[in-house]
């Protein structure tokens, strides 16, 4: 049994049982893959992989549970190497962060700043998506860490670190109604005007429908967005009003719009970061997080990594 063999097993599962596709990925002939799988599965006595003539068409029972463990098998082999470079390279190696647009644009630019500024040898990258898309490239082992506001918890692969709780602002253009309010803003407020928001899958969305249904108000949702720039680009155009993230109103350059505080209307949002519970982290990892969220030292880290270990015994 080879570890390269337990790859093309996990690839093929993860590129839809597309053999092609995995070959592609691994960069390696279809024809190897397939053999070498044939291979495992004449070793271990059972069909991993269910074939209706060539083609390969589903997960056998068996074939299930070899997959589970091929996977942890793979992300304890990453570890290790990872414990080798720590000693070896401390400084050295890569950091990927899995990250939605509003935090990478407006959250995370100090941090990362100060980050390789600390740390010139490592290679940092950020890739970006909704909750779940992040999320799942943690699981996977695309990425080291999450940081997300939605979707953590539901992954019962990844413990949760809560980092910073934040609120949001309704934005306007410069010469809107809202702003002449002698008093503070209400949801019926917003709820009288065409509203730009965030897709339901991010940053808190569900709070915001929650505060309306809660006052027995139907918010009218125009248009919804993945990215807060778009969302404020749309209501600079006067589209309708923008609910957004407060930390992403820049009054410098968002000189077109005029942000109004709306926190005494949500309930609060908290933005974690997500990391698998079984990962190794190395130490510019740790560091990484501590500069985001000072609180989060590496021995608060280590012990809730193992307190929720420890609660899926």
């Amino acid at each position: 049994m080879k570890l390269q063999q337990l790859r093309y097993l996990v690839e093929v599962a993860k590129q839809g049982l597309n053999v092609s596709e995995a070959a592609e990925k691994l960069h390696t002939s279809q024809p190897g893959i397939s053999k070498q799988i044939r291979l495992l599965e004449d070793e271990l006595g059972i069909q991993v992989f269910i074939r209706n003539g060539k083609r390969v068409v589903s997960v056998s029972e068996p074939g299930k549970e070899v997959l589970r463990i091929s996977e942890r098998i793979l992300r304890e082999a990453q570890n290790l190497k990872r414990v080798g470079d720590e000693f070896s390279r401390e400084s050295e190696g890569a950091l990927t962060i899995a990250t939605t647009h509003t935090q990478a644009r407006y959250a995370l630019p100090a941090t990362i700043a100060e980050f390789v500024r600390r740390y010139p040898k490592v290679k940092l990258s950020i890739k970006q998506g909704s909750p779940t898309q992040i999320c799942e490239m943690v699981v996977s082992g695309e990425a080291d860490l999450a940081v997300a506001t939605e979707g953590i918890a539901l992954y019962k692969e990844l413990a949760m670190l809560p980092c910073y709780e934040w609120n949001r602002s309704v934005v306007v253009p410069q010469d809107h109604p809202l702003l002449s309010l002698d008093r503070p803003i209400t949801l019926a407020d917003i709820a009288a005007y065409p509203i730009v928001t965030y897709d339901f899958a991010f940053a808190g969305r569900s709070k915001i429908n929650k505060s309306f249904a809660d006052a027995g108000l139907e918010p009218n949702v125009v248009l919804t967005a993945i990215d807060t720039d778009v969302i404020k680009t749309y209501v600079a155009l006067g589209l309708g009003i923008g609910i957004i993230a407060t930390m992403a109103y820049e009054p410098q350059r968002d000189v077109t719009l005029r942000a109004i505080d709306a926190a005494h209307l949500f309930e609060s949002s908290t933005t974690k970061i997500g990391l698998r519970k079984d990962a190794y982290l190395r130490g510019f990892a740790y560091s990484f997080i501590e500069i985001f969220a000072p609180h989060l030292s590496r021995h608060v880290v280590d012990s809730s990594l193992l307190t929720r270990e420890e609660d899926n015994e």
